[in-house]
């Protein structure tokens, strides 16, 4: 497979990047692409849709095709995949049935493939990610690979959206099926985040939404102990939000596996709750964690490297999840993380940051996660 990654601020820029690509005979059948909200999502849809290229996309935070991180602009991987060796599939969860609609999917996929494997994005804040993950486990198996990430819309936290060819959604999932008897698909989720303090227990919560941590309000306690003062329904700002998400964010304990991180990104002040984008056990132990420090980075080029020597040597092309609070957190030092991911391949990538990242924690199962970053690689046989 050839792959190829293409950037611009519109429309007409990435049509010009894309009649560039095919001009030395490469015929693109499948496009990753990731863009603001501000960009003219339909005409982008047609665009690739008059080439005859499958689309899988998302709305960011941010998008890069290397170092250079863009904001407000389109981000594309072009491959020539066999299109016998994928499906698109696009649904929506307008009544929160999130695991019967990947169940649905990994179904269908199933019908084609012996060995689905999926790329996976979605919309909407208050998605379950681990719902949607545990329905393509429930139909494929505990050992099925899925990564992905959550749609971002540049930091309003108002509508996000997931896209293919003809239809798009701001309460959905975009998946791509892999055949992986002729596509390799590996993946490594890091994130890095410090626990503080004791382990406490959550005493009220529903699905994702978390109401009280030691019979607390648990928007009282990071309010507290992160120093965020005079902060109220009236006066919240959408920097309020970030400020939230990203000071003292859960970190969810897990019998068997890595820690995964739970912040809070749609906060209710009536009673204190929040709601996260995975789920949250009632009963489950957590910990609030601290930002990591600039090393964290090293640490996530260092588990690339493993996962090159142990698992996929050589590879096609790269997707990157990163979460949108890290970029809140590194600044512009986050440009490093970025070139040393695409150096460990040195193959054609496309990257978003995301509102959360799908895939399976360190020696663990699936995990909807945040603060994280996930690469994703792809390599045909």
């Amino acid at each position: 497979m050839k792959a190829k990654s293409i950037k611009g601020k519109s429309p007409e820029e990435i049509k010009t990047a894309l009649e560039n690509c095919r001009s030395d005979g490469f015929i693109p059948t499948l496009a990753v692409v990731f863009l603001s909200i501000s960009q003219d999502i339909r005409a982008v849809r047609k665009l690739f849709d008059d080439y005859g290229i499958e689309i899988f996309g998302a709305t960011t935070n941010g998008e890069f095709i290397d170092e250079e991180l863009e904001k407000g602009s389109i981000a594309v991987l072009l491959m020539d995949v066999k299109k016998d060796y994928f499906r698109i599939y696009i649904d929506e969860f307008p009544e929160h049935n999130y695991r019967e609609v990947t169940r649905k999917i990994a179904r269908k996929a199933n019908e084609h493939f012996d060995r689905p494997a999926f790329l996976i994005a979605a919309s909407n804040m208050a998605t379950d990610g681990e719902a949607l993950l545990n329905g393509f486990a429930d139909e494929i198996g505990e050992d099925v690979n899925v990564f992905g990430g959550m749609a971002g819309d540049d930091y309003a936290f108002t509508e996000q959206k997931v896209f293919t060819n003809h239809a798009e959604s701001s309460e959905g999932i975009v998946a791509i099926a892999f055949d992986e008897d002729k596509m390799l698909i590996k993946g490594r989720a890091t994130c890095g985040w410090k626990p503080v303090g004791t382990p406490k227990t959550v005493t009220k919560s529903e699905g994702n939404k978390v109401y009280t941590v030691d019979d607390v309000p648990v928007l009282e306690l990071t309010l507290k102990y992160g120093g965020i003062t005079n902060v109220t329904r009236e006066t919240a700002t959408r920097d309020t939000a970030l400020e939230i998400a990203t000071t003292l964010p859960l970190q969810l304990q897990r019998e068997v596996g890595d820690p995964v991180m739970r912040p809070g990104l749609i906060v209710d002040f009536d009673d204190g709750s929040f709601v996260c984008s995975g789920t949250v056990p009632q009963g489950s132990k957590v910990r609030f964690s601290l930002p990591p420090d600039f090393d964290v980075m090293e640490v996530v080029l260092k588990e690339a490297e493993d996962l090159k020597l142990k698992e996929i040597p050589e590879a096609d092309a790269l997707v990157v999840f990163s979460c949108a609070g890290r970029i809140l957190a590194f600044g512009p030092m986050m440009n490093m993380e970025i070139e040393g991911l695409k150096k460990v391949w040195d193959v054609p990538m496309a990257g978003i940051f995301s509102n959360g990242e799908l895939a399976r924690a360190t020696n663990g199962r699936l995990e909807m996660h945040n603060l994280t970053t996930c690469c994703v690689v792809l390599k045909e046989k």
